[in-house]
């Protein structure tokens, strides 16, 4: 499964309450703070809640650190 790599790029302020929400259930509270979660189909969803706030970019760094520490 591929990992995401999310960074808030705007502020919160001045949106609906359900998005700031969804900023802090994905972890993000600072402007340029970045998070990494794996792919789902809910995380998807929370993506495109906040994507006028966000970047998202695949993260395969983390993915083959973690391939690396599974086959030994």
């Amino acid at each position: 499964m591929a990992n995401l790599k999310i960074t808030q790029r705007k502020s919160a302020i001045a949106c609906n309450p359900a998005q700031r929400a969804t900023m802090r259930t994905l972890g993000l509270r600072k402007i340029g703070q970045s998070v990494t979660h794996d792919d789902s189909p809910s995380l998807r969803g929370m993506i495109r809640t906040v994507e006028h706030l966000i970047e998202v970019t695949e993260d395969t760094a983390t993915e083959g650190a973690r391939s690396a520490t599974s086959s030994e």
